[in-house]
């Protein structure tokens, strides 16, 4: 089985700065694609940012100019780096991955919430 660990998220301040990681562990022999989603109260889960394998990005248009997804295949961990953080960035911050293990899987996080005051 393949796990993801997540980390980074908290409380700041409108115009601040937040980095998120996200580890896999487990039996990993590629990891394909790797992606942040975001789900704020009372709304679906939304894409925010992805990365493939090899280092094509996309962007929610929202978070362009904001936001830098970046990934360390060595250490099998993606970030978000997040700046200018607006309130309408709170929400729960999922990682997700396309990972190669004994078979193809699909993995979320546990999610981490990120919470921007104003």
């Amino acid at each position: 089985q393949v796990q993801l660990v997540e980390s980074g998220g908290g409380l700041v301040q409108a115009g601040g700065s937040l980095r998120l990681s996200c580890t896999a562990s487990g039996m990993i022999f590629s990891i394909n694609y790797m992606g942040w989603y975001r789900q704020a109260p009372g709304k679906q889960r939304e894409l925010v940012a992805t990365v493939t394998s090899g280092g094509s990005t996309n962007y929610a248009d929202s978070v362009k100019g904001r936001f830098t997804i970046s990934r360390d295949n060595a250490k099998n961990t993606v970030y978000l780096q997040m700046n200018s953080l607006k309130p309408e960035d709170t929400a729960v911050y999922y990682c997700n991955i396309d990972v190669r293990s004994m078979s193809r899987l699909e993995v979320w996080g546990q999610g981490t919430l990120v919470t921007v005051s104003s």
